[in-house]
């Protein structure tokens, strides 16, 4: 295909960024309702097994960043983000003809490790255009339009299985890789001039990483992020046994789960308005005390009730707690990709990356102790709020941090 030229629009540039984003969403949400017909129909044992499914895609995920970011700062963006559609389909593939619990798992990590090139990348790919508070206005607005593609995921899933079962959704997301993949080669011009990019070598990338570990603001808000999404990415193993088994709400998790998920958009999109004013600190700082203080406060319900508070009650604090994680999301990265933008793919890579391995550990723990009730999910949101608070507080406090930030 002809390399376009001219930039993008900026609303198609923006609608293009929240798709190929949301590739990672909708490899995680789509198949949600149909976790315990999947494990039956493979074999697992555990219920609580099926989690893997989710989990074992942010494996690839994390690993794929790793080589995504310094690859893309050396042969540019596109030919990246091309190489990691290829993979994910190739994951799409396999996935749909799994007759084994163990291939369906191998294909989850390729499509994680596949979807890494889009997200890590296209974060790359707004850094070299953007900075600071313009930055954050992007993502933010990239944030709220792709959250609202998830939302209804669960739905669009459910739809799916009843007219074709669970084999249908990974059907679906591969063609969604591959419009995104015309879309992006067609109209999306290369971002990153020969000039501007750092020779590959082991020695080029050890350097970089240990620079941007060295840099306490990028360390710092990569490492509060990755606390933040380890109960998040706990939530979203759990949520089906959550709404289905515990609450159930059968047919309605879609629904409870996509309300829960407008939370996120809805802050994103708040948040896109407020940062250029009161900027990213403020913004982040307000929600993670939010976040914390709503969590703990939950804690004593969720323990009177045995670990199963009303419905209404459990989405009450789930929605005001993730209007808080969309503040959050958009602007810890755009803080940690701040000092970055000399080695924006290989920043990009160091943050996705390290943020993910902090979460996935946490995720799991959140997700595994799953008992019928949220009480795990509540207290891991207050444990982990608390521990980012703390990061915050150590990262603010010699780092060079403009004020306008």
């Amino acid at each position: 295909m002809s390399e376009p030229k001219q930039p993008l629009p900026f609303i198609e540039f923006v609608i293009l960024l929240a798709m190929m984003i949301s590739i990672v969403a909708l490899a995680t949400d789509v198949m949600l309702p149909a976790l315990d017909i999947m494990g039956r129909d493979l074999g697992v044992a555990n219920p609580n097994d099926t989690q893997l499914i989710i989990s074992s895609l942010f494996v690839g995920f994390a690993v794929g960043q790793v080589v995504a970011g310094p690859v893309s700062d050396s042969i540019g963006r596109k030919p990246v983000i091309y190489g990691g559609y290829v993979i994910f389909i190739a994951g799409c593939l396999l996935s749909i003809f799994a007759t084994s619990f163990s291939v369906m798992i191998v294909g989850r990590i390729l499509q994680g490790l596949g979807a890494a090139s889009p997200r890590i990348v296209t974060l790359a790919l707004v850094r070299d255009g953007y900075e600071g508070r313009s930055m954050a206005r992007i993502m933010s607005i990239v944030m709220a339009i792709f959250i609202i593609v998830p939302a209804i995921a669960p739905a669009i899933g459910q739809a799916i299985i009843y007219a074709s079962g669970w084999r249908g959704t990974f059907v679906s997301l591969l063609v969604l890789a591959v419009v995104c993949f015309c879309w992006f080669g067609l109209r999306q011009p290369e971002t990153l001039p020969p000039t501007a990019r750092r020779k590959f070598s082991l020695s080029n990338v050890v350097s970089g990483l240990l620079e941007a570990i060295q840099c306490r603001a990028a360390l710092g808000y990569t490492i509060a992020a990755g606390l933040i999404f380890g109960p998040f990415l706990g939530y979203l193993s759990s949520a089906q046994q959550i709404f289905q088994a515990s609450y159930g709400t059968g047919q309605l998790f879609a629904i409870y789960f996509g309300v829960a998920a407008l939370s996120i958009g809805a802050a994103s999109l708040l948040n896109a308005q407020l940062v250029m004013r009161l900027g990213m600190r403020l913004l982040t700082w307000r929600a993670l005390v939010g976040t914390t203080v709503i969590s703990i406060g939950f804690i004593a319900p969720a323990l009177l009730y045995d670990g199963l508070p009303p419905l209404w009650f459990f989405m009450l604090w789930l929605l005001a707690n993730f209007f808080c994680v969309g503040i959050m999301f958009g602007n810890f990265n755009a803080l940690a990709m701040e000092p970055l933008g000399h080695m924006a793919g290989l920043g990009a890579a160091m943050v996705g990356s390290l943020s993910t391995l902090i979460g996935l550990p946490l995720g799991w723990a959140v997700g595994k102790s799953f008992d019928g009730g949220v009480f795990p999910l509540v207290a891991g949101f207050a444990i982990c709020g608390f521990a980012a608070m703390l990061v915050m507080m150590w990262t603010e406090r010699t780092a060079k941090i403009p004020a306008t930030r």
